[in-house]
């Protein structure tokens, strides 16, 4: 317990929080463009090829982005918007990609086929039904 002296002297200093995405900088999205594309492993006790893309944003920063879902159609030049949110098995990579914005597609999470009553081939996918962040549907 401090004396009140001390307290006159130097007073409480307030506990600053460290932001786990500075490259936002408090802005609930930030778009740039992709500078890299390319794969990662996670650590130690999942296996897989996570994709993962390198991208420069606007502001000036570049920051590794996750790109979730099945397959995308992004390259170097691509451009792209981002959210906050880690992967929790790939170090360095703190956002995550917003699928159905920009150059990135939508995902269809894994086609299936289904063929509709003029005999036609259509493709359903997990994600058609509902959109996050406002993004139309894609069409069926």
């Amino acid at each position: 317990m401090p004396t009140i002296n001390q307290l006159v002297r130097n007073c409480r200093k307030k506990i600053e929080r460290k932001t786990k995405s500075p490259a936002l900088k408090s802005c609930p999205q930030a778009s740039g463009t992709c500078t890299r594309v390319y794969t990662l492993t996670p650590k130690k006790p999942n296996s897989a090829l996570r994709k993962v893309a390198r991208v420069r944003l606007k502001n000036g920063m570049e920051v590794a982005v996750y790109i979730p879902g099945i397959g995308h159609n992004l390259q170097e030049h691509s451009q792209v918007m981002i959210r906050g949110g880690r992967v929790k098995d790939l170090p360095g990579v703190r956002y995550h990609l917003i699928r159905g914005v920009l150059d990135a597609t939508g995902d269809l999470g894994g086609t299936a086929s289904v063929k509709d009553e003029g005999g036609k081939k259509k493709h359903i996918g997990r994600w058609v039904s509902r959109s996050k962040y406002g993004v139309k549907r894609p069409k069926k």
